[in-house]
Parts: structure tokens; C-alpha cells; sequence
């Protein structure tokens, strides 16, 4: 990784982020909470650094081993859903990729736990954290589909690939008192944005929209 510079230059202008800022209220974002911290989190460190020219555009990116840095519209769209239903102090994040869907979770919940199945993503994400003074994530590399069990009960739990069904370990490790799940499901054409929450044995389930992510692999790529 590149030497870090944490407040950025030119790319990273409040200007630029400002409309970023506002295509995702346009797009429908209401949370001025979940709006600050895209605007404030640097996301061109969590790109290479030939792609940070294109960081505040509401696209994905590459970022190496077939895995993508969502677009931010659905950063902001998934964190909105996940924290509708008040605060939370525990939270899953299946998939840590760059790290930056971390980030962004990192001022809005007590703790995060963040799991990665690609060793190189892993070890990345968690320098580029720690070189931010992120110290509220907690992160594992292990096959994501398990979830953290030794860790649980979670508030959240949000999922950042999409198997073709939801695990039933991810379900179990939700709170019992309204923990919230979002997942995209589906094969690897178009997938649903679901919403799951769990009220004892009772889970309900909401289609938020339609999305595309990269599938939801078994194993650890070392």
C-alpha cells in the first residue's frame, strides 16, 4: 500500500464530496448521520491509487482479487437500512473487502466485527484501519457464510456478497430482540437487497431492492 495521506488532496475537495453528497440524497439517502460519515470518510485510500481520481463518484471499484468497493449509494443505502431501527452496539459485516463499508459503520455503532475470507484483503483492510485510528473493529479471516458465532448475539449483521440463500448460521447469531440483517440474494445476475428482522423465532423478511454483488464464496483464499 501507498504512504497514506489521511486529509487528501484535490480529488478529495469538500466541492467533490459535497456532490456526491447530493446525488445520494437525491437518490433518496435521509439519514444526516449516515450522509456525514460518506462524506467524511476517505474513500480514495481504500482504492488503488491509479482509480483515486474516481472515489467520489457513486460507482464501483475494482479492488483486486475479482472483488469490488461497492458504489456508494449502496454503502449508504445498506447502513441506513441497517440503523433504521435504532442504535446498535454489535455489529457483523460479512465481507471487510477494502474496508471501507467498516469504516463507515465505525462511528455509528459501538463495535464492529468484520469478517474476510481473502488473506490479502484482510491483512490490507486491517493496516489501512489501523492507519486511520479506526479502533472499533474487530476483524477475522475465516469463510464469512459461518458468521462469527463466538462473538454473538449481533444487533446488525450486514453481508457485502450474496449467496444464493440466506445461511441459517446468520440468522442464529442475530439478536432475538429486533437484530437486523441485510443481505443481498440471488445468483450472479441481479439480487434482491433483503431486510431481516428478528423477533424471537419470528423472522421478517422485506425486498429493499434490487442490487448486484459478487457471489458469496466458501473457504479462505490464502
Amino acid at each position: 500500500m501507498r504512504d497514506v495521506d489521511i486529509h487528501g488532496i484535490g480529488m478529495t475537495s469538500r466541492r467533490t464530496r459535497d456532490r456526491l453528497i447530493q446525488r445520494l440524497k437525491d437518490q433518496g439517502i435521509k439519514s444526516p448521520e449516515v450522509l456525514e460519515v460518506i462524506r467524511t470518510t476517505p474513500r480514495h485510500l481504500f482504492v488503488d491509487e491509479a482509480l483515486s481520481h474516481r472515489a467520489y463518484e457513486d460507482t464501483a471499484l475494482p479492488i483486486g482479487f475479482g472483488q469490488t468497493l461497492s458504489q456508494p449509494y449502496i454503502v449508504a443505502r445498506m447502513t441506513e437500512a441497517l440503523l433504521a431501527g435504532g442504535t446498535l452496539e454489535r455489529v457483523l459485516e460479512i465481507g471487510t473487502g477494502s474496508g471501507y463499508q467498516a469504516a463507515v459503520l465505525s462511528p455509528l455503532v459501538k463495535k464492529v466485527y468484520s469478517v474476510e475470507r481473502i488473506k490479502a484483503l484482510h491483512e490490507r483492510s486491517r493496516k489501512l484501519l489501523r492507519t486511520l485510528s479506526i479502533r472499533n473493529v474487530q476483524q477475522k479471516l475465516n469463510d464469512g457464510g459461518s458468521g462469527w458465532s463466538v462473538m454473538e448475539p449481533f444487533d446488525g449483521i450486514i453481508v457485502t456478497a450474496a449467496p444464493d440463500q440466506i445461511p441459517e448460521e446468520l440468522l442464529q447469531q442475530l439478536s432475538e430482540d429486533n437484530g437486523r440483517l441485510i443481505i443481498p440474494v440471488g445468483d450472479r445476475g441481479v439480487q434482491d437487497l433483503l431486510l431481516i428482522t428478528r423477533q424471537g423465532d419470528t423472522f421478517k423478511r422485506e425486498i429493499l431492492e434490487a442490487v448486484r454483488f459478487v457471489p458469496l464464496l466458501d473457504g479462505v483464499q490464502k
